[in-house]
């Protein structure tokens, strides 16, 4: 019997990561290895189990996406990581491939689209789905100037703050989640408010939430 490629999923949501392994396992190529819900999980089982392929979730309880698939082609350079995430703003596709993944793909197109993914980067190709691919030829077209919100000048960790503020958190609970200290946080802060000029936290705060809004599945 051939072996079988080793499938790795980082997910917080129960219901996906049974939705994946039941979609993987019923091919006979894959097989998944092993599941984790947040970050630090994920990258001690990358370790121990050795797949293939990881499937990451950029929006993570406990740490970033962006920041666990740079630690993951730091420590394992081999293992080749597909983003499945919600999140439409192109930013986020291109933040992922230059952390290190060799595809992405938006949650809501993603049947059918996993296993071409996967079987894709396998391969040693890049993978982007039919949406991505659509906001990749956009941009190409008429220019990086369509966003609302310059978004793209921040940092990985300025737009975690940013995601993780929008999500409700306070500076104290983002503080918490990232694992850094409270002053830390607020230099972030500053630094976002600087660079989207936003003239208070509040509004900070208010435009952190109206995006974060506009990313959920509608």
């Amino acid at each position: 019997m051939a072996l079988k490629n080793k499938i790795m999923l980082v997910d917080d949501h129960p219901l996906v990561r049974e939705w994946l392994t039941n979609l993987i396992n019923d091919e006979p190529d894959f097989e998944v290895c092993g599941v984790a819900g947040n970050a630090p999980e994920a990258l001690a089982l990358t370790g121990t189990l050795q797949p293939q392929v990881v499937i990451v979730d950029i929006s993570l309880e406990g740490g970033s996406g962006l920041e666990l698939i740079k630690d993951i082609k730091a420590l394992q350079p081999q293992i080749r990581l597909l983003v499945l995430s919600m999140h439409d703003e192109l930013q986020y596709a291109e933040r992922a491939m230059r952390a290190g993944a060799a595809g992405y793909i938006m949650k809501r197109e993603a049947t059918g689209k996993v296993l071409e993914g996967l079987r894709t980067v396998l391969q040693g190709r890049l993978y982007f789905s039919n949406e991505v691919n659509a906001m990749l030829a956009q941009k190409h077209v008429s220019g990086a100037g369509d966003q609302p919100m310059a978004l793209e000048s921040l940092s990985d960790r300025e737009l975690e703050v940013f995601q993780l503020l929008g999500r409700g958190l306070s500076t104290r609970q983002v503080s918490e989640q990232m694992h850094v200290g409270f002053k830390t946080v607020h230099v972030y802060c500053s630094r976002i408010r600087e660079k989207l000029n936003f003239a208070t936290i509040n509004e900070l705060v208010f435009q952190a939430i109206r995006w974060h809004e506009s990313q959920q599945p509608r």
